[in-house]
């Protein structure tokens, strides 16, 4: 911690989520960076950054007046102990080796995008060396910050919806990149998922990593629909719960909610339906504002965050079993 009672933080990566999605956005708007929700709390200070690339290293140090920025986290090595707390915003690819390079400088937080590393060996092995090192490991799957999905679990959980019949979703931009989100999202909303079948690969953004239809299966006999774009046609992310007293459905992301309930058929007499609903906007945007105040609470009280490795690991190891499947499926088209 600094002299002034704020926590040091490293930035690893100097793109979009790193600071860049506030680059241009007005001081007072919520943010949806890692800088911008550091410097809104005031109780951390940008310390440092890493980005090979010369220009948007030092453009992104002048945005954000970051005193000091290298090209490779090699160049930190000796600085062990340094930071409080260390983003990586790198890209999926350069994770496992910045994972290591951030273990090695013993922060007091880890906070690192989705997802954790391309293989889910690699990221059970981060989790189990940041235990074993004492690092509190948080990964950013966002909407577990979003207070109105913690009050929908509430909800779900206090039986004010009913019973869930179903969930269906719709994602684009790879199983592992998006789909990863989705299915967290879902577990955290319904529990322990598993699954049950997955379809044929849309390659629609990512090469190495496909949109998969899947089905899956919660521990209370939930059916789970995760259902496919194009991200090639439009971007898209969205879930809907069906329960036994209406339909709940996340739009844009969470940035738009709609809830229906059950009314008496104006049409039919005896039957019920449902009624036009309310759209009402999202608290999506609040997600990183609620992130790093939980990892200041996580680095100077010890506790828990939301978002954990092992949570995320839950969710990887779903995306490898669709990817095992869908390629079972292949296999079997091949066949015939």
């Amino acid at each position: 911690m600094t002299q002034t009672g704020q926590l040091s933080v490293l930035i690893i990566g100097c793109g979009n989520i790193a600071g860049g999605f506030d680059a241009a956005r007005p001081v007072d708007a919520l943010p949806l960076s890692h800088a911008g929700a550091y410097r809104r709390d005031g109780r951390f200070r940008l310390a440092a950054c890493v980005e090979v690339d010369d220009a948007r290293r030092a453009a992104f140090m002048s945005r954000w007046e970051i005193p000091e920025g290298r090209a490779s986290t090699r160049d930190l090595r000796d600085r062990v102990g340094q930071f409080d707390v260390i983003s990586i915003c790198s890209p999926t690819s350069a994770h496992a080796d910045d994972m290591d390079a951030a273990i090695a400088l013993r922060p007091k937080v880890i906070f690192c995008e989705k997802p954790m590393t391309p293989a889910l060996a690699t990221s059970e092995q981060v989790v189990a060396r940041c235990e074993q090192a004492g690092i509190i490991l948080a990964i950013n799957h966002t909407r577990r910050w979003a207070p109105d999905v913690w009050r929908l679990r509430d909800q779900l959980q206090s039986g004010a919806w009913g019973a869930v019949r179903s969930a269906a979703a719709r994602y684009t931009k790879g199983v592992l990149n998006n789909g990863g989100h989705m299915l967290d999202l879902l577990e955290f909303l319904l529990g322990p998922l598993s699954v049950q079948w997955a379809g044929r690969p849309v390659h629609d953004f990512w090469p190495d990593d496909p949109t998969i239809p899947a089905a899956l299966v919660s521990a209370t006999g939930v059916p789970v629909l995760l259902a496919v774009g194009d991200a090639r046609d439009y971007a898209t992310f969205e879930l809907t719960l069906t329960t036994e007293e209406g339909l709940v459905t996340m739009e844009d992301g969470g940035n738009l909610w709609r809830y229906r309930r059950v009314i008496d058929s104006p049409t039919f007499t005896g039957y019920k339906a449902l009624d036009a609903g309310s759209q009402v906007a999202g608290e999506y945007q609040m997600a990183m504002v609620n992130a790093v105040a939980d990892l200041y609470e996580a680095a100077t009280n010890g506790s828990s965050v939301r978002s954990t490795g092992y949570s995320a690991l839950a969710a990887q190891r779903h995306c490898a079993d669709i990817r095992a499947l869908a390629a079972m499926t292949a296999e079997e088209d091949n066949d015939e």
